[in-house]
C-alpha cells in the first residue's frame, strides 16, 4: 500500500529503504535479547566473559546441562556478530544442530520473538560445527582443519568450543596446545568438563578433574543439581565473589535465568 503512494523514482528506491527497517529491527531485536542475557552479567558491562587467549571450564555430572549452557553461550557471542567454532568430540554435526535450534527455539518462544526465521538467518552464517573422533582428536588435526578454513576465507573464529574431550591424565598437554592455539588466533575457548558424583572436590571446591590444569582457566562454572533447579556456581573467575550473580539453569526449559 505505501508503493502506491509514490512516484516511480521514489519506487526504485522503495525495496532497499523496506529492507534498510527489516535489518534495523533484527539489529535492535539482537541488542534487546543481550540485554535480557543473564549471562551477560559474568562479565562487565559489554565486554565477554573470557578475553582472548583465556579459557573457560563448564563442570558438571552427566546429564544436568553442560552442553545446553555451552550453546548459550554461543548464542550470546553470535548475537554479537562474533564467529563461533563448536568442535564436539561425542556428537556429529546434525545433532549439535540440532541442540542449537531447541535452545533458540525456546529462547523465541520465552521472549515471544516473532522474527526466529529472520534472526536466525542473520546468525547461522557466524557459528561453524566441527566433529572428531575422541580418539582421533589432536590439536595438529585441529589446526590443519582450522588453517585450511582461514586461508580459503571460509571461516575466521573468535571464539572455540570444545565438548566432550576428556579431562584425564594426558589432558594437560592438550591443553597447553589448545591454549598456544587459541593466543596464535586471538581466541577463548570453553570446555565441558565431565565430573562425577562420587568424586570428592579439593578443599577449594575444585573437582578433581580440574585439579591439575586449573592454572590454565581464567574461569570456572559448576553446575550444580538442588532440589528441582541447578545452580551455577562461578568456582573461578576474575571478577570479585560480591560481582558473580547467582544464576540457575532451568531443568524444564534448559534455559539460563537470574534468581
Amino acid at each position: 500500500m505505501l508503493l502506491e503512494n509514490i512516484d516511480a523514482h521514489d519506487a526504485t528506491h522503495g525495496l532497499p529503504y523496506i529492507i534498510r527497517i527489516k535489518e534495523r529491527n533484527i539489529k535492535m531485536l539482537k541488542h534487546d535479547l543481550m540485554m535480557r542475557n543473564p549471562l551477560r552479567l559474568m562479565g562487565k558491562d559489554t565486554e565477554e566473559i573470557l578475553k582472548k587467549g583465556e579459557f573457560g571450564a563448564l563442570l558438571a555430572r552427566a546429564g544436568v546441562g553442560k552442553t545446553a549452557l555451552l550453546v548459550q553461550l554461543s548464542l550470546n557471542s553470535l548475537l554479537k556478530g562474533k564467529n563461533v567454532l563448536h568442535i564436539s568430540l561425542q556428537d556429529p554435526v546434525n545433532k549439535v544442530s540440532v541442540w542449537y535450534k531447541e535452545v533458540f527455539s525456546r529462547i523465541a518462544q520465552l521472549y515471544d520473538i516473532h522474527q526466529m526465521d529472520q534472526l536466525w538467518d542473520t546468525i547461522l552464517p557466524h557459528r561453524f560445527i566441527m566433529t572428531f573422533q575422541v580418539e582421533g582428536f589432536t590439536v595438529p588435526k585441529l589446526e590443519e582443519r582450522l588453517t585450511d578454513l582461514i586461508e580459503q576465507d571460509i571461516f575466521n573464529p573468535q571464539m572455540m568450543l570444545i565438548d566432550g574431550l576428556p579431562f584425564d591424565d594426558c589432558v594437560g598437554d592438550v591443553l597447553l596446545q589448545l591454549k598456544a592455539l587459541a593466543q596464535k588466533y586471538a581466541m577463548h575457548a570453553w570446555f565441558t568438563v565431565r565430573t562425577h558424583r562420587h568424586e570428592t572436590p579439593n578443599h577449594d571446591g575444585i573437582p578433581l578433574q580440574l585439579i591439575q590444569v586449573a592454572d590454565l582457566f581464567e574461569v570456572a562454572l559448576q553446575l550444580i543439581p538442588e532440589g528441582k533447579q541447578v545452580h551455577v556456581k562461578a568456582l573461578k573467575s576474575p571478577n570479585c565473589a560480591s560481582e558473580i550473580p547467582d544464576l540457575i539453569l532451568d531443568p524444564a526449559t534448559m534455559l539460563i535465568k537470574s534468581r
